[in-house]
């Protein structure tokens, strides 16, 4: 068995001090790998139900074939490989604001990150999310313009909890159009968010977007032994049927 703690790796960052732990939680047999921003705990490898949901609900709501992908945040990397599980896709690139992150699945401290690094059509990109999708060049500095079939985020806790002020308009309907702009006709733009449908929240997308809609992920909690629900927010752009 391994050992019941660990720290990984600790690094300061322009957010806060980062650290990577593996623990044994024994209540469910297995080691548990956490990453938290301060006293803050970001993620961790006993909750990933909602983020593969994430990643499963938007290439499915993108249907089609050769996919072009984007995911915001890389984290533990559930979400990239849930996407990668799909045929469909040809290309997922990865946005993560945070080198070390990045550092951590190449270096291969991370259980996915040897998987996500072997495979051809992943590219880790170090940047920021938010500015990028608000710039006039878009998600890709190495190909300004460049549309993709989905985007699909998960960096704050909700769109009314966020983890610092960089997101801070991303979530109003300015930035969410900003965003759109790098959807192909008919493409998702899909977002995780650890709490429970908001009405007012797919309202707004409904605002931008052609549609609009709420995925309740609800999964047991087993440290708490009960269920818990979180959110899959889902949009879809307007396809060149609708007249765009």
């Amino acid at each position: 068995m391994s050992a019941f703690f660990e720290e990984l790796d600790y690094r300061p960052t322009p957010i806060g001090a980062l650290s990577l732990r593996r623990r044994r939680e024994l209540s469910v047999g297995q080691d548990v790998f956490e990453i938290k921003l301060g006293e803050e705990f970001l993620m961790s490898s006993l909750f990933t139900a909602s983020e593969i949901a994430l990643a499963r609900l938007g290439v499915a709501a993108a249907e089609g074939q050769a996919l072009d992908v984007v995911v915001g945040g890389l984290g533990l990397g559930y979400t990239a490989r849930a996407v990668l599980d799909s045929d469909a896709v040809a290309t997922l690139t990865v946005v993560e604001f945070l080198e070390a992150v990045i550092d951590w699945h190449e270096e291969g401290l991370l259980p996915l990150g040897p998987e996500l690094v072997a495979d051809p059509r992943c590219r880790f990109l170090q940047g920021d999310f938010f500015a990028l999708a608000a710039s006039d060049e878009g998600l890709d500095p190495g190909r300004p313009g460049r549309r993709y079939d989905a985007i699909l985020v998960d960096i704050d806790h909700s769109p009314d909890w966020l983890l610092d002020d960089r997101s801070t308009g991303f979530y109003r309907p300015e930035g969410l159009q900003a965003m759109a702009r790098w959807l192909k006709p008919g493409g998702v733009f899909g977002l995780w968010s650890d709490a429970q449908p908001d009405a007012g929240f797919t309202d707004r997308l409904a605002s931008v977007f052609a549609s609009a809609w709420a995925e309740p992920v609800t999964f047991h909690n087993p440290l708490q032994d009960r269920p818990f629900t979180q959110t899959v927010y889902l949009a879809r752009t307007a396809t060149t049927r609708d007249g765009v």
